[in-house]
């Protein structure tokens, strides 16, 4: 089948994109930036990208045409509190105008369980969107998903956090609603089940995994797999405010997403029939038996994607390559250069940077920067990384975005998404005489830009030398 995949680099389209290739089907992979797909060379070879931005004018020009289904799994809840129901409205609009001129038979779209009467916001927005859908010129099938556990999914990692973290929590009254998480496994088998099923056209399913469990019920579940103590006590009345507050601080998510998961998790997200499953002839696994599963990926490092990759939280946009070029005009600047003897472990070494490997000096400098990043706001340190040792364009990296990671031209440069009165990269390269140069760049703004500069001066005097110095000569 030639099939279109949308939100091609989000949590569920990279996992699919391999599913759908290894059927045999022809893939064309929307992005709206082709840079920030993060592919193998051989994958590449393998499919055709269509840059395009859904939530831009529509665009006629080039298109392609003629698909058998196009996968919809664009969404927008991390990328605003205020107004992300009106850019996921938008986006549908869009794309039922393109589907006009390209030509498709079948849509499936990956959407929310919503049998509640009353819906949050993110719920809600996701019901608008399936209804938009159905107004377009092809064949939906929705399905319906509740809580998706899965290596790097946002729920599976947020529960981790959490659990492992905190051996006492002290809770919202939300971890008492009910929910029917589903692995990830089996969000594809659903996915890949429907297409071409003339029965599944202009159907709505609601899919979820073998048990109904509270969200104490799952953190409990969690720890015990793990063999972790766990307490748990729940206060009657905790502010929506506050818990998006205390999922934020305690969690890697970001704030915009914790208030919109706030929202949501008031919502009881259970499924009132198996009908697909019942058709694809598919028995959900357990909730246990999908962390069993992650956990295997993670010890294998066969994460293929995360939820914290997600570009739509950050304060680049979408579009790299506004920031690639590093300014040599304006900006403040550490250089640092050394001998290296051993390239391929040196090189090594700097795209290990980060998460579990740390940054190689004064680590507890590092995590208290990113402690004040959270107070003020930002990511902090919680990200970490998706791949121990691999690194692509767009990657999130601890408090940094990687913004080209090329390990042929021995060239890995970040750009800093902490909260910052300027602009910060940090480029490490491997010149053809085997130096190692490290190179901080601070674009300011501002006086306080400057001032904040040079009261960090101290601090970066023994981290970047310290920094380098371990990553071409690190301690036995």
């Amino acid at each position: 089948m030639k099939i279109l995949l949308t939100g091609a680099n989000g949590y569920v389209g990279k996992r699919l994109l391999p599913e759908l290739l290894q059927e045999g089907h022809e893939v064309t992979c929307c992005v709206r930036n082709k840079n920030r797909l993060g592919l193998d060379e051989n994958t590449l070879k393998k499919i055709t990208i269509w840059e395009v931005d859904f939530l831009d004018e529509v665009k006629l020009e080039n298109l392609p045409s003629n698909f058998d289904v196009a996968y919809y799994l664009i969404h927008s809840m991390s990328a605003s509190t205020q107004d992300f129901d009106v850019m996921e409205a938008k986006a549908a609009h869009n794309f039922n105008t393109y589907m006009q001129h390209i030509g498709v038979k079948q849509v499936v779209y990956l959407t929310g369980i919503v049998n509640e009467k009353k819906l949050s916001k993110h719920l809600q927005s996701r019901s608008d969107v399936e209804q938009i859908l159905y107004e377009g010129p092809f064949a939906l099938t929705a399905l319906r998903a509740g809580i998706i556990v899965g290596s790097g999914s946002s729920s599976f990692e947020i529960i981790r956090d959490l659990c492992e973290k905190l051996p006492v929590m002290v809770t919202p009254k939300w971890v008492l609603t009910k929910a029917q998480p589903i692995a990830i496994r089996d969000v594809m088998q659903c996915l890949l089940g429907v297409i071409g099923r003339k029965e599944c056209y202009k159907e709505s399913f609601d899919i979820g995994g073998a048990n109904v469990l509270t969200y104490k019920e799952m953190l409990l579940n969690y720890a015990k797999v793990r063999k972790i103590k766990l307490s748990i006590y729940t206060l009657p009345i905790m502010s929506p405010k506050l818990s998006s507050y205390w999922l934020y601080f305690v969690t890697s998510t970001s704030y915009k997403l914790a208030v919109n998961l706030v929202d949501s998790m008031s919502m009881e997200v259970v499924c009132n029939d198996q009908r697909l499953q019942e058709m694809l002839g598919l028995t959900p696994i357990s909730y246990v038996e999908s962390i069993d599963l992650a956990f295997k990926k993670i010890e294998q490092n066969l994460v293929i994607s995360s939820w914290k990759d997600s570009i739509s939280s950050s304060r680049l946009g979408d579009d790299l390559r506004g920031y690639i070029q590093v300014p040599k005009y304006g900006c403040l600047k550490d250089e640092q250069s050394i001998a290296v003897t051993d390239v391929e472990g040196t090189l090594a070494r700097i795209f290990a940077i980060g998460g579990e490997s740390g940054w190689y000096y004064g680590n507890w400098l590092w995590k208290t920067r990113g402690l004040m990043d959270k107070l003020f706001g930002g990511v902090g340190l919680r990200r970490g990384r998706t791949h121990p040792s691999h690194l692509d364009n767009g990657d999130a990296l601890d408090f940094w975005r990687v913004l080209l990671a090329d390990p042929k031209e021995r060239r890995l440069l970040l750009f800093a998404e902490m909260r910052l009165p300027g602009e910060a990269w940090l480029e490490f390269r491997i010149d053809d005489d085997q130096v190692l140069h490290q190179i901080a760049t601070f674009r300011p703004k501002g006086l306080f830009g400057r001032l904040y500069w040079y009261s960090m001066l101290p601090f970066h005097y023994f981290l970047f030398a310290g920094m380098i110095r371990n990553i071409a000569n690190p301690k036995k």
